[in-house]
């Protein structure tokens, strides 16, 4: 079904043109999700799968319209694929990161920090060389609805590292009132980290800060990138150019490699996350309060595989 808005974009600079079409409709695939999260697209299979955290479930979007419950889950949020093509997904329920094997088995890859189980892992990428990083915000704790309620056992609110080889979990940022989405630029030169510590804080934090990845994996800097005018950046993913797109309230906002806002997608509901899919991966698929909607930019996203 195609849903038409007034405006559907907010042009903000000129080079916003070149990556949008006026030609172009906003199509919503589904709208039965309680909260829908963590798209990612399956290009050897020509499919989308995303959360609906409070159901319980992935779903599963074909380019001919269908869509089914791909499998149950313990209140999943965040999904990524690895290099080998397999699932790595964020479970608020059981608190853990988890990969889902060719099999079907699952293998966790973090659930504990120094003997200590971890808050609730939110989002998650896998760098080229193997590693996994994630963030460890308290939301799928807070309450009943995305999780299990229960009290924090990890003093503060971080980004971790998994290594590739030994399995390891490395804390590489604590200085988060509630990190989110997190997206390396092309190259993986930098990382960029949400903060969307505003939807439960006043005057809390509404923005996506940038580091430096150093040669040993280290991050340096941390600067305020990009903070939005509209609602918290939740998830997002960066294009080829290093351009982010990142939800917001009122829509998807494009944000300039040098942290300029170059203009909205207008969405009707609060949007959660993006991802770029389709054969081309210049398919624009968004998560919105209930919604999995879809749109045709002028940039091709990168991301695993």
């Amino acid at each position: 079904m195609a849903e038409q808005i007034t405006q559907l974009y907010d042009i903000r600079d000129d080079r916003f043109r070149f990556l949008v079409f006026e030609t172009e409709t906003l199509v919503e695939h589904y709208a039965d999700c309680r909260w829908a999260e963590g798209p990612v697209w399956y290009h050897d299979l020509g499919c989308l799968i995303w959360s609906d955290i409070p159901n319980q479930q992935l779903l599963r979007w074909l380019p001919d319209g269908h869509v089914s419950v791909f499998r149950s889950t313990n209140f999943v949020n965040g999904n990524t694929r690895d290099r080998q093509g397999r699932l790595v997904s964020c479970e608020h329920g059981g608190r853990r990161v988890i990969r889902t094997e060719a099999d079907g088995s699952i293998t966790v890859i973090a659930d504990r920090f120094e003997g200590r189980r971890l808050n609730s892992p939110n989002d998650v990428v896998v760098k080229s060389d193997g590693s996994v990083w994630f963030t460890d915000p308290t939301y799928g704790i807070q309450s009943n609805y995305e999780g299990y309620r229960a009290e924090p056992e990890q003093p503060t609110r971080n980004v971790y590292r998994v290594d590739p080889q030994t399995g390891a979990v490395a804390k590489m940022a604590d200085d988060f009132v509630m990190p989110n989405g997190l997206a390396f630029s092309p190259g993986e030169g930098k990382l960029y980290v949400a903060d969307s510590g505003g939807t439960h804080y006043r005057d809390g934090p509404r923005h996506i800060r940038v580091f430096d990845v150093a040669d040993d994996g280290r991050l340096l800097g941390g600067a305020v990138h990009y903070e939005t005018d509209n609602g918290v950046p939740d998830g997002f993913r960066v294009d080829g150019d290093g351009n982010i797109w990142t939800s917001a309230g009122d829509g998807v906002h494009c944000v300039a490699p040098d942290g300029t806002l170059l203009g909205k997608v207008l969405i009707p509901q609060t949007v959660s996350n993006v991802t770029f899919g389709g054969p081309r991966r210049n398919q624009l698929f968004i998560t919105a309060t209930k919604s999995l909607y879809s749109i045709f930019v002028g940039a091709v996203g990168i991301q695993a595989p």
